[in-house]
């Protein structure tokens, strides 16, 4: 952690003219830990640091040397962590770099509400990418959460408790939304379903969302934006209702469920209506990756592998988009729409045999080796690493 809290402990005793036995015996802990703590050797725990400004006669800002600083340094800190967070897409790029910066950030700034949705946020994160989530097939043919195997990441153990503390205090905004979401996902992931109902129960309607209110901020040009941009994101989401009843449902057979997901696929053209998804690629990459698994389960690899082959050219796509400036939606209902840049560097094609089907699928290995064994995926594997 860069900061100088323990030059500051020293510059601060030593103005009041005490020892470092002195400042010990006021704090309770032994003169070592004092004489660490001044060499910068370790930190002092986060529980400490209101009883040494009260040492001191300081507030905790003036212990770490803040003038009207602490806020801008506050939101570096978590635009810094939140950034690396969203580099470990599937893939743990930084995850123990990303959580140590953060419980750092915490001991500087202790309680600080953004700083500890960041901490939230990368291990919730980090329960999906080093352990991942599993389903298993209830008696009546549906998908269910593995509740017993969940339990036991510590990573979404302790995400849940500093949800928790946080929420209360947040009483709107994208913070309060995202916090609220990833607990929710995190509850019902641990089988706490009532408590994820209550966390819906409280959030607004649909019309009252941040997208939708905004249609009802404007009028001209940049109410047909506002309009475009709810559009597109109510098609999105419904795309990925589709896909997630589709993974849930196990009644359904392997076709149909490949046929819902090209519906799903369908849909998006409707409104992208000149062959041009912006953002939309990776998922739709995404979702071909699974339509071939459920053609795969259905034991039409005829139809599976063209599929397979149009993922990966939504792949190239994806990657071929500019990494530091907007664009635009190019169709006629989405033409006033902004393209983000996105965080992910341009190499999902390269690895799409790595992450093949994207999601938890009952199947998998079975479908995979079915596949495989075809010479078909071995040349899609080649034109994949060659993107």
């Amino acid at each position: 952690m860069n900061t100088d809290l323990g030059k500051n402990i020293r510059a601060l005793r030593l103005r009041d003219g005490r020892t470092q036995e002195d400042l010990a015996a006021a704090l309770g802990v032994s003169p070592q830990a004092v004489s660490r703590w001044e060499t910068m050797t370790c930190y002092p725990d986060m529980e400490l640091l209101p009883s040494i400004a009260n040492a001191f006669g300081v507030s905790i800002d003036e212990l770490f040397g803040y003038g009207g600083e602490r806020s801008k340094k506050i939101d570096a800190l978590a635009d810094r962590i939140n950034a690396m967070n969203r580099q470990n897409n599937g893939e743990d790029v930084n995850l123990d770099e990303c959580i140590t910066l953060a419980r750092e950030a915490l001991i500087e700034f202790p309680g600080n509400e953004k700083l500890t949705l960041a901490l939230a946020s990368a291990l919730y994160n980090a329960g999906y990418v080093r352990r991942g989530e599993y389903h298993i097939t209830g008696p009546d043919g549906y998908s269910l959460f593995d509740v017993e195997r969940h339990r036991q990441y510590p990573e979404w153990q302790e995400a849940i408790k500093l949800y928790e503390k946080i929420i209360p205090a947040l009483t709107g905004g994208e913070m309060r939304q995202t916090a609220v979401l990833e607990l929710s996902s995190l509850c019902a992931n641990l089988g706490e379903h009532e408590k994820a109902a209550l966390l819906a129960d409280s959030a607004p309607e649909i019309p009252a969302s941040k997208t939708f209110l905004r249609i009802a901020a404007f009028d001209g040009k940049e109410a047909v934006t506002a309009r475009s941009e709810a559009l597109l994101e109510t098609v999105r989401i419904s795309a990925e209702l589709i896909e997630s009843i589709v993974l849930t449902d196990c009644n359904l057979d392997p076709k149909t469920a490949a046929d819902l997901l090209a519906n799903a696929e369908s849909m998006i053209g409707l409104i992208c209506t000149d062959g041009f998804y912006g953002r939309l690629y990776g998922f739709l990459a995404c979702l071909e990756m699974l339509r071939s698994y459920y053609l795969g389960l259905a034991d039409e690899p005829d139809e599976a592998f063209p599929v397979l082959f149009h993922a990966l050219d939504y792949a190239k796509f994806s990657d071929a988009l500019p990494e530091k400036h907007a664009e635009h939606y190019t169709s006629p209902l989405l033409r006033g729409v902004k393209i983000e840049a996105g965080d992910r560097p341009g190499t999902f094609a390269r690895e799409l045999p790595d992450v093949w089907p994207w999601w938890s699928v009952p199947e998998y290995g079975r479908v995979r080796s079915a596949l495989a064994a075809d010479p078909r995926w071995d040349d899609w594997v080649r034109r994949c690493r060659e993107s």
